[in-house]
């Protein structure tokens, strides 16, 4: 055989090869995946956060003191009222008896006032009497004007004394009302050297040792409802629409990440993080087991909200979608046979990546949800059968 038609053989059987790969690859009919509509859809949205405690109190003493008795440490759970810690407290127990003494005092001093103050007003009646008689007497002439004159200057002058006593009775009064109002002061500052759980806590830190000296304010202990424990967690502004107090939510701790809370929103802050551009939001189990007032604070929840549920909608994976602006954006259908491009509408975006198409697009439109080679405009395609979400 002549090189010649050598060659001629192997350029047509090249040719064939071409006209055969071009046929496979660019114009046989492609089976490609099909996104069938969706019914019962959870729109979701993601926030990262940390287990914190509505109710946090850092409570201390009143005043300053060296601590003689501690009763309590971190993570046990106290009932309101249980002693927590105490300071050496001789000094104001001594202030306190000298108090109460002065008080006793006072009152001793009362009855001596009023016992005077009864005397004082019998002879008051005792001269008012004497001095009626004889002025009734000296209009007779039985007794001289001196005598009556007497007798009158007596009578003012009994009466004057008892105004004084009484006077005494007051100021005894007052004087055993200043004794006891000291005698409160000191007592309530005896109280103030005993810290008591103002309601039912856990402990979460312990801040003083016994011995240690405590200033007036300082924190000795950090205490939390432990019914207050919910997730604070940060969504971003982006996604943050339509959310609202009582929406459902779910939560995985770090430390438990294969279980899943069912939770509440039950807060939203009314102010976004300026700086990262998100929305506090603050969820709380609904059905949460003795072992929910143990989680340690600051530790990392991921949170999933449900703001609604789409009751059927047709939804696309957004790798499938060209030109995507948030709003719009290019997709593939099959129409007739055919694969074509459609400018949709989009609406909710789930955590899963696809988008809710909502404008663009019938209940009947053949959405593709595939990225296969060779797939242009026109080119013959049908649905593969493994076509789904």
């Amino acid at each position: 055989m002549s090189p010649k038609i050598k060659f001629s053989a192997v350029a047509g059987a090249v040719l064939i090869v071409a006209a055969a790969i071009f046929y496979w690859y660019g114009t046989r009919e492609i089976a490609v995946r099909i996104a069938n509509p969706q019914t019962d859809t959870d729109v979701r949205v993601f926030g990262i956060g940390t287990v914190e405690a509505q109710v946090v109190s850092k409570v201390g003493f009143q005043l300053a003191g060296k601590l003689s008795q501690i009763g309590a440490d971190q993570g046990d759970f106290v009932k309101t009222g249980t002693l927590l810690a105490k300071l050496d407290d001789d000094a104001q127990r001594g202030k306190l008896m000298k108090s109460e003494a002065a008080q006793r005092q006072a009152a001793a001093n009362l009855l001596r006032a009023q016992a005077q103050r009864d005397r004082a007003d019998v002879l008051y009646q005792q001269k008012k009497s004497v001095n009626f008689r004889r002025q009734t007497l000296v209009g007779r002439g039985t007794v001289s004007q001196e005598a009556a004159e007497d007798t009158q200057a007596a009578e003012e002058i009994a009466r004057s004394e008892l105004k004084l006593v009484e006077a005494d009775v007051t100021v005894a009064n007052v004087l055993q009302d200043d004794a006891a109002a000291q005698r409160r002061i000191d007592a309530v500052l005896l109280d103030q050297h005993e810290l008591r759980a103002p309601f039912d806590a856990r402990i979460v830190a312990r801040h003083k040792e016994l011995g240690s000296v405590a200033n007036a304010g300082e924190a000795a202990f950090t205490l939390i409802e432990p019914a207050s424990i919910w997730i604070r967690a940060y969504v971003d502004e982006a996604s943050a629409g339509g959310l609202q107090i009582g929406q459902k939510a779910f939560v995985r701790l770090r430390s438990e990440a294969n279980t899943e809370v069912e939770a509440e929103v039950v807060r939203i802050d009314q102010e976004n993080d300026r700086v990262t551009e998100e929305r506090r939001v603050y969820v709380r189990c609904l059905q949460c087991g003795p072992e929910h007032q143990f989680r340690f604070l600051g530790e990392q929840a991921e949170v999933e909200i449900v703001k609604k549920r789409i009751a059927a909608g047709q939804f696309i994976p957004l790798k499938f979608v060209e030109g995507y602006d948030g709003r719009s954006g290019t997709i593939w259908v099959l129409e007739n046979g055919r694969l074509a491009k459609r400018q949709v509408q989009f609406g909710e975006r789930l955590l899963d990546g696809r988008v809710q198409i909502v404008g663009g697009t019938t209940p009947d439109t053949a959405i593709v949800a595939d990225d296969k080679p060779g797939m242009r405009v026109g080119r013959a395609a049908r649905a593969s059968s493994d076509s789904g979400s």
